[in-house]
């Protein structure tokens, strides 16, 4: 994985604030650690990798925050178009951590708003009054519901006009109930863009057999730890799926 990273042309953050994409559509795939292998093989031409301090492959944080009844949760696995989220993710190589919220409207774009923070604490005054604007869920009903960690690699297109995340090493902990899961073998590939533009690594994905799979880190990490509590009637086939990507070997 190192030499195939390796061999593609570094591109800088400052490089990169041409492809924020705050308002986007976005496109996920779910894979192995060997199919990566070979797509990164292949994308090496077309594409830059994100570099930060020398490295390429950065540790993210996420913790989730829902309502006491779960209510984020419920709007995506009642397959609602219009549905939010609200995290606060850290970045672990610069210890900047931002509190966000994702809109994903019934078009199917993703808006997101997000500022700097320093803890999760959401008696904040700042905080308070920026998720007054952007939430439509009572700040008095959050809870923390879902810890995830991460490693990810980010490829930006030479025409600029998209960003690849591909996230390894996934695992999750329920902030709940405290069950933690490995997810093994399980790479998330995420293709960012603005509109319907042309997108060289959707051909290789057809290719390589990946294809779109809808996976929220979110929903999917709840579901897995905490089946006995929360409805998963519309998840159950994604799970089996997972399940058999986090056995192989």
């Amino acid at each position: 994985m190192t030499e195939l990273i390796n061999a593609f042309a570094p591109i800088s953050l400052e490089q990169m604030s041409s492809v924020k994409l705050m308002n986007r559509i976005d496109t996920k795939f779910v894979t192995n650690q060997q199919k990566l292998c070979r797509l990164l093989d292949m994308a090496q031409q077309e594409y830059f990798v994100q570099e930060i301090d020398g490295r390429c492959d950065l540790e993210y944080d996420t913790t989730y925050f829902d309502t006491t009844a779960f209510d984020m949760y419920s709007a995506h696995q009642h397959g609602y178009a219009n549905r939010q989220k609200i995290r606060f993710r850290t970045y672990c190589i610069s210890d900047l951590q931002f509190m966000e919220v994702k809109t994903k409207n019934n078009h199917g774009r993703t808006k997101k708003k997000r500022i700097e923070v320093e803890d999760m604490n959401l008696m904040d005054e700042e905080k308070r009054a920026f998720l007054e604007r952007h939430l439509r869920y009572d700040v008095d009903t959050l809870q923390p519901a879902l810890n995830n960690h991460f490693s990810r690699i980010t490829l930006v297109n030479k025409g600029m006009t998209e960003r690849v995340t591909i996230d390894s090493q996934l695992c999750f902990e329920n902030l709940q109930n405290g069950k933690r899961l490995d997810m093994g073998n399980m790479v998330i590939i995420e293709l960012k863009r603005n509109g319907l533009v042309y997108s060289p690594i959707l051909e290789m994905l057809r290719r390589l057999r990946i294809h779109p799979h809808g996976f929220s880190k979110y929903c999917m990490g709840s579901a897995l730890t905490c089946e006995n509590r929360l409805p998963v009637n519309r998840f159950k086939s994604k799970l089996i799926e997972v399940r058999k990507l986090i056995n192989q070997q």
